[in-house]
């Protein structure tokens, strides 16, 4: 019995010294990873909650970029480091879903090594290609791209990533082996889609958002069932005769397994306000996410959504025999 009442006495300290650290956090600069290089959608959306995070907690949330790897070198980086609120992660659907059927040597379990804060944004995925490239619509495309793929390059950010993923689904529905060539992030992916050094990817519309609307590279359709309100003459797959290109992503907000629950709680909370602020609001929208409802928000729905994506993606990343070793 007295062992008993030690042990809840232990576990009550414990709680009251969790929830006391909560209330003080942040006390110092806390370390935003981003695991891909600047200027890509993961990049920029980790900025704009970033500057929210510092304006209302009071520290500054410093961006990192730890690129390699699909984005698994950064993941990686946060699995391994102090669980103590001090370093998080905008992690993504390649990071933390696709990346299970692409390394089979994966240094993490996306749903067992992080702890989830929440969705952040949800991210459209356009096909697009250089400007001076033939096909003029989406039905073009399709048959310009099955008798040409053995001189073709296909731009992605790194194996794992939203840019590679979801063009293997687009190559794998056009049954296509063109070259895949990687970078270290979307940004640089799309320079050379601009320089017409590779002639087509698909991105995440904020990363293309800006190029479309100028007119400097063509777009054929977006992955969602919608259109997207950023890019209104833009067709949905499904619009342009390829239902089955279904392609969307995320970012999301994860920490370090481990990390008291006081301080998820608190990160949790004040993403939320983030995601009703309106200057936030206008400028994940401008860029052409999509931002969570509150339904999808928080630690539970992050978990589920984790747990589905990967259920999704992994048989179709492995029945395309791509892996990475």
């Amino acid at each position: 019995m007295r062992k008993l009442h030690v042990a809840v006495a232990l576990a009550a300290t414990l709680a009251s010294i969790e929830s006391a650290a909560a209330q003080s956090y942040p006390s110092r600069p806390v370390t935003i990873i981003v695991p891909f290089a600047a200027g890509g959608t993961t990049d920029v959306v980790g900025r704009i909650i970033g500057e929210y995070l510092s304006r209302t907690l009071g520290q500054q949330f410093i961006i990192e970029n730890v690129v390699g790897a699909g984005g698994t070198t950064g993941s990686t980086r946060t699995m391994r480091a102090t669980p103590d609120g001090y370093t998080i992660q905008v992690g993504q659907a390649g990071t933390h879903a696709a990346s299970v059927g692409f390394y089979p040597n994966l240094a993490y379990k996306p749903e067992a090594d992080f702890e989830p804060i929440g969705m952040v944004a949800g991210l459209p995925v356009v096909i697009t290609a250089r400007k001076d490239f033939p096909p003029q619509d989406l039905q073009a495309f399709a048959p310009y791209v099955k008798v040409n793929a053995e001189k073709l390059n296909v731009a992605h950010a790194g194996v794992g990533s939203i840019t590679h993923f979801t063009c293997l689904l687009l190559n794998s529905i056009l049954d296509v082996k063109p070259t895949l060539v990687p970078f270290t992030g979307a940004a640089p992916a799309m320079s050379a889609l601009l320089a017409g050094q590779v002639d087509y990817m698909c991105n995440a519309i904020p990363d293309a958002v800006q190029q479309i609307q100028s007119g400097l590279i063509k777009a054929y359709a977006i992955g969602t069932s919608e259109r997207n309100p950023t890019l209104p003459n833009i067709p949905t797959a499904a619009e342009a005769g390829m239902p089955e290109f279904q392609a969307s992503a995320w970012n999301a907000l994860f920490a370090p397994k481990g990390t008291p629950k006081p301080i998820l709680d608190k990160l949790t909370e004040v993403l939320d306000k983030a995601l009703d602020d309106g200057s936030v609001r206008k400028r994940l929208l401008d860029l052409g996410c999509d931002v969570p409802e509150k339904a999808k928000r928080g630690q539970a729905p992050l978990a589920a959504l984790v747990k589905s994506e990967i259920a999704r993606w992994t048989p179709i990343i492995r029945s395309a025999n791509s892996t990475a070793q």
